[in-house]
């Protein structure tokens, strides 16, 4: 006779525990302090063995007869109910402990010792900003392409689209870091390729050569009232052509006024390879002026802050100081190099090559990985000098000259 809910709910406590059977191996295990428990009894390789199914009222009959049924079913295809219910326990744990987030932190914490201080942190940022609020706590084997398009897409519709695509370039890196450690099988990020709406490329603005007289006279007349810091962050920027996030995170440890040489450590380029920038004689005067300003500050930056001498100049200053100049639009920060680049090759003729090493570029080609900081050293330090005197040249005479023009008219 099969129970009824009325039977289970009546059921009294006895001198010893018994059972009241509902077929199919399923019966109700009533103990002598009156708890009721669900079992089933069943045979596996002709083995008996038993199921536990929870506690009467809180697991009902009806829940009861499905877990039995279910129970059934593993059976018939030769799978033992137990083995697959240990299993999936497991498998629960092992969800709970590799889901997106603690795997994606364990993933940044191994890459932090190749990135720059700036370059962890803001990637961190944009991991918890952007993605773990949406699929932190998602086992990550259970996130498909899908679910990651939606994140995406809500950072696409900020109109931050580089965001959006360095994004999904980052969680990739996150799904391969899984593969590569068993916590998932596949990368959805790589099923996204092409879904992303893309930015036009747009070049950083920068000067013509004829353009340059015009940008010194301004920064002489300092019409905006910019720092004194921030104009030498200029006239560095101006003279060395090295990126701007070079410039503001300088720190005196890396001049050497003897060698007339920065040497920047590889951490904070972005090709991660060290880099020697040759210092010429106006470059060296620049920094002796920065040094005579900030050396009471007790800062290891070459241009802190105006405000918090502890850290670097903000990474706004100088694109908003070419800004105040009257720039806005024709000049950035990052132009320096790109103005140069086409100058020094076109009115000093120089070597492609030696401009590219001084820009601190990787190589073409299959041997692109062989860098040598040293390449062009010599070359590299004329160069540097012969532009810095370019520079002054065309600031006192108010108009661009080339050097070869004016050996000819001496």
């Amino acid at each position: 006779m099969k129970l009824t809910d009325t039977a289970c709910r009546t059921a009294k406590a006895k001198d010893k525990p018994y059972k009241k059977a509902d077929g199919g191996g399923l019966y109700l295990l009533i103990n002598k302090d009156g708890s009721k428990y669900w079992r089933m009894k069943y045979r596996f390789l002709g083995k008996e063995k038993l199921l536990a199914f929870g506690t009467y009222p809180l697991t009902s009959l009806a829940d009861a007869r499905e877990e039995r049924e279910t129970a059934k079913k593993l059976l018939a295809g030769g799978i033992d109910p137990a083995k697959y219910r240990k299993e999936e326990k497991r498998q629960t744990i092992r969800n709970a402990q590799n889901t997106f987030k603690v795997v994606a932190l364990e993933w940044h914490e191994n890459q932090k010792e190749r990135w720059s201080e700036n370059h962890a942190l803001n990637v961190l940022h944009r991991l918890e900003t952007d993605i773990f609020p949406h699929i932190g706590a998602e086992p990550l084997s259970n996130i498909e392409a899908p679910d990651l398009l939606d994140i995406l897409r809500k950072i696409e519709k900020r109109g931050a689209l580089d965001i959006a695509k360095r994004s999904r370039q980052i969680c990739g890196q996150i799904f391969r870091y899984g593969i590569q450690t068993g916590r998932c099988k596949r990368d959805p990020s790589h099923d996204l390729h092409g879904a992303l709406k893309s930015r036009k490329t747009k070049h950083f603005a920068a000067l013509e050569a004829k353009e340059i007289p015009e940008f010194l006279a301004a920064l002489e007349r300092n019409d905006a009232r910019l720092y004194s810091r921030t104009r030498r962050a200029i006239k560095l920027s101006l003279l060395t052509f090295v990126r701007p996030g070079e410039i503001r995170e300088a720190r005196w440890e890396e001049i050497g006024f003897e060698a007339k040489e920065w040497v920047i450590p590889a951490e904070r380029m972005k090709m991660k390879r060290a880099h020697i920038v040759p210092l010429s004689r106006q470059a060296l005067e620049v920094l002796k002026e920065q040094q005579e300003e900030t050396g009471c500050l007790n800062t290891p930056w070459v241009f802190p802050s105006q405000i918090r001498p502890k850290d670097p100049m903000s990474d706004g200053t100088v694109n908003v100081a070419i800004k105040k100049l009257g720039f806005q639009g024709r000049m950035t920060a990052h132009g320096f190099r790109a103005l140069a680049r086409t100058t020094i090759r076109e009115k000093l003729d120089y070597a492609p090559d030696i401009i590219e090493a001084a820009l601190a570029h990787k190589p073409a080609g299959p041997l692109g990985e062989a860098y040598d900081r040293t390449k062009f050293l010599t070359q590299r330090k004329k160069m540097m000098q012969d532009w810095a005197d370019y520079l002054d040249a065309v600031a006192s005479e108010g108009k661009v000259i080339s050097l070869t023009e004016k050996r000819k008219t001496a």
